[in-house]
């Protein structure tokens, strides 16, 4: 196991794209541009992905997880994340990493800080690696229902 504390945003250089770090810069890459296209790639394009996130609950499969990422990146609401305070665990097939995501929404003048906890499994694919898993959870249930009701653009109040 490798502990890091050096943040990924998705700005950095990817310089060996075999390398587990790459798989992971490019996720955030994508989601931080809200670019489905680059975040796509950044998936196993199977029936066995699967996500586990404070937005769309359990979703099996790159369609039903594409979804989520469609509402979020086509949505009146900002997000942007970075992933910090992680682990990887690695074998020669695959890597799960293990962290922390800080970052923020913005929506209609209003910005809400995030903390989440998250973890992202990859499997080996040809020269580089395909995201399998992903699983974020909010501690804090007010800021669950407040992150929620921002990037759904529900009223009621929370």
């Amino acid at each position: 196991m490798k502990i890091f504390n050096q943040p990924i945003t998705g700005s950095e250089v990817v310089l060996d794209e075999a390398t587990p770090m790459a798989g992971l810069i490019q996720f955030y890459q994508g989601f931080n541009a809200r670019d489905l296209e680059t975040v796509a790639s950044n998936w196993l394009q199977s029936k066995q992905a699967s996500m586990s996130n404070p937005l769309g609950g359990v979703k099996r499969g790159w369609d039903e997880i594409a979804g989520v990422y469609e509402r979020i990146f086509n949505g009146a609401a900002t997000v942007y994340v970075e992933f910090y305070d992680f682990s990887l665990h690695e074998t020669e097939s695959m890597f799960c990493a293990v962290g922390r995501e800080r970052g923020w929404l913005e929506k209609d003048g209003h910005k809400l800080e995030l903390a989440i906890r998250t973890s992202r499994t990859f499997l080996k694919y040809r020269q580089g690696w395909k995201q399998l898993h992903h699983h974020g959870s909010m501690d804090n249930p007010k800021l669950l229902a407040q992150y929620q009701q921002l990037v759904s653009g529900r009223q009621e109040a929370v």
